[in-house]
């Protein structure tokens, strides 16, 4: 998401950046850039001509400045200006403060609705509230049974009727049995058509009026550009949602739809679907998304990925050994795997200040690589795994051909190894022989 958009900006910061001042003109050059860059990334037009006058309106008078780059100011206003059309701040679920609820997800077919339901549920289960999904997609062939796959994979309940089509009765019949079960929350998953039609609309609106939704959330394909903000027009016209769900974000460089729709609708982006598993659904935040188009990284969403991610009791261990004992090469492949469950290594590496995607294409960030890693340490015997400094010449000769892996891949393995690992010795003789909270990922 957004690395076709991040490349072209950063290549027109980059020009404004190297002329060390800027005149009035140069913004405006700089500007007609950004204009381009916006519009080819499919962003709507009135939206980016409203974004670029207010940031004109801000930059004027950015060339006169002496204390701080007028090229990062610039870059600076850019930001503020994304973040508010991306929806300025974060917002989340509304919750009822008399349970459960009920969250109304709708879209049209193949936005992936049913999918989302489920991951929107696992989400929801995971921050320790129970939730049931209900079934009212009656007319996709095999929606249903879908729902109920995904909900038998999730431990997640789902509530559903074959004998009927009436989705009203079976929308009230699951909110029964919510409220008797003492549900926290419960997720309508209604049906979609392949357009915008007056009898999907009707059906949404008499069931929008039994199950009185806290939330509704539209539900639109990222990767369909300037059709996803047509779309969530025409259901906020109709329903008046209450926010949007972006899904396949991660097949989109462009980004246009999620840089659209709030400037077209007002109504907040709260989800981004960003990969097919059932935990590819992250909170939208329109500050980090800003700062990742701008390469700036995102810290806070690293951490956070993280710590949802790593398993807290082996990270422990791990740190607690390294420091007693020292790092050897079990430990350097447990850190690894710990790194390789926050995803791929490209989509990490992305978060972090200063990435260029550009850069990061060309230095081809393989998945595989951590497949290979442990090839190569497995090949090795217990003693070398333990004591790395007896891989002589011949040793690495063996452990090559066994892991299938060249020699020169060995030899890079061991120095990132020793390197690591002097890393690890300035950490233990730091003052009070404290390794910093995240080493390993070791984030509490």
């Amino acid at each position: 998401m957004f690395d076709e958009l991040a490349e072209k900006l950063e290549a027109t910061f980059a020009k404004l950046r190297g002329r060390g001042s800027l005149s009035d003109a140069d913004v405006k050059d700089g500007l007609r850039e950004v204009r381009s860059v916006l519009l080819e990334a499919d962003v709507n037009f009135q939206v980016t001509r409203e974004f670029l006058e207010r940031v004109e309106k801000r930059a004027v008078g950015v060339s006169q400045l002496r204390t701080v780059s007028p090229a990062q100011q610039l870059v600076k206003i850019v930001y503020d200006e994304l973040t508010a059309m991306l929806g300025e701040r974060r917002e989340g679920l509304k919750l009822s403060s008399v349970p459960p609820t009920v969250v109304m997800l709708v879209g049209l077919q193949g936005s992936g609705k049913t999918t989302t339901a489920a991951k929107l549920a696992r989400r929801l289960k995971g921050e320790g509230r129970q939730v049931r999904l209900i079934a009212c997609d009656v007319y996709r062939p095999a929606a249903i049974d879908q729902l109920e796959t995904l909900g038998a994979q999730l431990d997640i309940p789902v509530f559903a009727n074959r004998a009927t089509q009436d989705v009203v009765k079976i929308a009230r019949a699951g909110l029964d049995l919510a409220r008797r079960e003492r549900d926290r929350v419960v997720i309508v998953d209604t049906a979609g058509r392949l357009q915008i039609d007056t009898e999907m609309m009707d059906e949404l609106r008499r069931l929008k009026e039994a199950v009185r939704p806290d939330e509704i959330l539209l539900v639109a394909d990222g990767m369909t550009g300037q059709d996803a903000v047509k779309i969530a027009q025409g259901f906020d016209s109709a329903l008046d949602i209450t926010g949007v769900i972006l899904t396949k974000l991660d097949g989109d460089a462009r980004g246009g739809a999620a840089l659209s729709i709030y400037g077209v609708t007002k109504k907040p982006i709260k989800y981004i679907g960003v990969g097919e598993k059932s935990d590819a659904l992250e909170e939208f935040h329109p500050d980090r998304a800003a700062g990742r188009i701008l390469q700036q990284g995102d810290i806070i969403s690293l951490v956070e990925k993280a710590q949802e991610t790593f398993d807290a009791e082996a990270t422990k261990k791990l740190e607690k050994k390294v420091r007693k004992e020292g790092m050897d090469l079990n430990d350097f492949l447990a850190a690894m795997k710990q790194i390789q469950r926050l995803g791929p290594l490209e989509g990490v590496l992305k978060m972090l200040p200063g990435v260029n995607t550009k850069l990061l294409k060309q230095a081809n960030a393989d998945p595989r690589r951590i497949r290979h890693v442990e090839a190569i340490v497995l090949s090795m015997t217990a003693e070398e795994r333990k004591k790395p400094d007896v891989l002589n010449g011949s040793r690495r000769a063996r452990i090559a051909k066994g892991s299938g892996r060249t020699i020169n891949e060995v030899n890079r393995l061991m120095d990132q190894f020793r390197e690591m690992k002097k890393m690890m010795g300035k950490m233990k003789g730091a003052p009070g022989g404290r390794m910093p909270p995240g080493m390993f990922g070791g984030m509490r």
